[in-house]
């Protein structure tokens, strides 16, 4: 390979790195743990997993989550995007 085409295909390389890197911040998935829970891919480095149960005793206090956050606002942060 010349020259020219090994700084073509960095360029290629650095660019598709840089695709895969923001498409992996913005995917969630769902899946069914091997224990039987389900675990949810794409929110940090590890997932989130949890029983059906668990996960029906958090939806059903969504309300109260959103609440608990608006009125903390000041106190919490954020990722950066």
């Amino acid at each position: 390979m010349s020259e020219e085409d090994l700084k073509a295909e960095l360029e290629r390389l650095k660019a598709e790195n840089e695709q895969l890197k923001t498409q992996r911040g913005r995917s969630v998935g769902l899946k069914v743990s091997e224990k039987g829970g389900v675990s949810v891919y794409g929110l940090g480095r590890f997932p989130v997993t949890l029983y059906k149960e668990q996960w029906t005793k958090l939806l059903d206090m969504a309300d109260d989550i959103r609440a608990f956050l608006k009125e903390h606002d000041k106190e919490l942060k954020a990722k950066p995007q």
